[in-house]
C-alpha cells in the first residue's frame, strides 16, 4: 500500500487541498479512501495531481466520495453511452454550435457564471470530479469559491436579511434571461445551446427552491446563493426581492477569495457542490476544449420543487 501526500491548495486560501500519490492501488485501501473523504469534507476542493487520465479511473475516484448518478437534464452530452460504470459522466466541449459571449470586448465559448450544479433541481448532487480531455492553449480556467469563507466575510446586516430566505431557480439558463450576476460590458454574440430542447424543457420544468444560507452538520454556515437562473426569493418576487438578490450577488463578488485552476493534462479536480461555487471562465472560440465531469450522488435535504413535476421531461430530474 502506498501513501498519499496532502498539502494546501494555496498558502493564502482558507479552503482547498492538493493531493498526490493517488492510484488504483492507494484508493483500494479503505484508510486512504477515508483520508480523502476527510480532506474533502474539511477543505471543499481537492486538486488531484499526476493521476491516471482515463474515464474508468475518474469514475473509480469519484466513487470514493459516493455513487454516481445520472445527470438530470437529458439534452446534456453524455460520455457514459449506457455504461453503468460511467453513469452521469457528461462532456463539456467547444463545438461549431457553442454559444459565444463577449466580455470587455473579448469573445469566449463555454463561459458560465458562478453557480452550484443542479440548482434547478430539488436534489443537489454531492460533488463533481472534473478532468480535461483537451486543454485550451490559453484561458479555459475553472474558478472555485468557498461558501464558508464568503459567509464569514459577508456584511452582517445583509446576512441577517438572507438568513431565512429561500431562493427560486429555474432551468432557463440562457444568458439573455439572467437577471443578476452578468459582468459589465457583457453581451451575447451567439446564444448558448442553439437547436437543443432546453428552452422547451425550461418552459415546463417546475422552479426549484434552495436556501440562500444553510448550516452544515459541523455547525459551519454556508453562503450558497448564486445568480445563474435565480428569480429572487419565495414571497419576494418584487422590486424589493430583486434588490436584495442583486445586493447579495454584489456582496458575494466583493468578499469571495476564489481559486482559478489552470489545467494540466494530469489533473482532476473534485469539489463539494453543497459548499463551493464554481465558474467556467471560457476560452477563445477557435480553441478546442473538452472536459469530462462526473455527477456524484447525494443530497443535503433542503431543496424542493415549487410545484410537483407533472410532465415526463420534468420527472426525469428525479433520476
Amino acid at each position: 500500500m502506498g501513501s498519499i501526500d496532502v498539502r494546501p491548495l494555496e498558502a493564502d486560501l482558507p479552503f482547498g487541498a492538493r493531493i498526490t500519490g493517488v492510484t488504483r492501488e492507494t484508493i483500494a485501501d479503505e484508510s486512504t479512501r477515508q483520508q480523502i473523504r476527510d480532506v474533502f469534507e474539511d477543505r471543499g476542493v481537492i486538486v488531484f495531481e499526476d493521476v491516471e487520465q482515463t474515464g474508468q479511473f475518474q469514475s473509480m475516484l469519484s466513487k470514493v466520495i459516493g455513487p454516481l448518478k445520472d445527470h438530470p437534464v437529458k439534452t446534456v452530452a453524455r460520455v457514459d453511452k449506457g455504461d453503468d460504470d460511467m453513469l452521469g459522466v457528461i462532456s463539456i466541449s467547444t463545438n461549431p454550435n457553442s454559444g459565444i459571449v463577449e466580455i470587455d470586448g473579448k469573445q469566449l465559448v463555454t463561459w458560465q457564471p458562478w453557480h452550484f450544479d443542479h440548482a434547478y433541481n430539488d436534489e443537489l448532487n454531492r460533488a463533481g470530479l472534473l478532468r480535461s480531455e483537451a486543454i485550451a492553449p490559453e484561458d479555459g480556467l475553472t474558478g472555485f469559491a468557498d461558501g464558508i469563507q464568503m459567509y464569514r466575510d459577508f456584511n452582517p446586516e445583509l446576512l441577517a436579511e438572507l438568513e431565512d430566505k429561500i431562493c427560486i431557480y429555474t432551468l432557463d439558463l440562457r444568458h439573455s434571461q439572467q437577471r443578476y450576476g452578468l459582468p459589465k460590458n457583457f453581451k451575447v454574440i451567439r446564444p448558448n445551446r442553439p437547436g437543443d430542447k432546453l428552452d422547451d424543457m425550461a418552459a415546463i420544468f417546475p422552479r426549484s427552491l434552495h436556501p440562500a444560507i444553510w448550516t452544515r452538520d459541523d455547525g459551519q454556515k454556508v453562503y450558497h446563493m448564486h445568480a445563474y437562473g435565480a428569480r429572487a426569493f419565495v414571497g419576494m418576487e418584487n422590486a424589493a426581492g430583486e434588490a436584495l438578490a442583486q445586493a447579495a450577488i454584489d456582496e458575494m463578488n466583493r468578499v469571495m477569495k476564489p481559486y482559478y485552476h489552470r489545467w494540466k493534462p494530469t489533473d482532476m479536480v473534485l469539489w463539494d457542490n453543497w459548499r463551493v461555487l464554481h465558474k467556467a471562465c471560457g476560452c477563445d472560440p477557435s480553441y478546442n476544449r473538452i472536459m469530462h465531469r462526473t455527477t456524484i450522488k447525494g443530497d443535503y435535504g433542503l431543496g424542493a420543487f415549487e410545484t410537483p413535476p407533472v410532465h415526463e421531461i420534468a420527472t426525469a430530474v428525479r433520476m
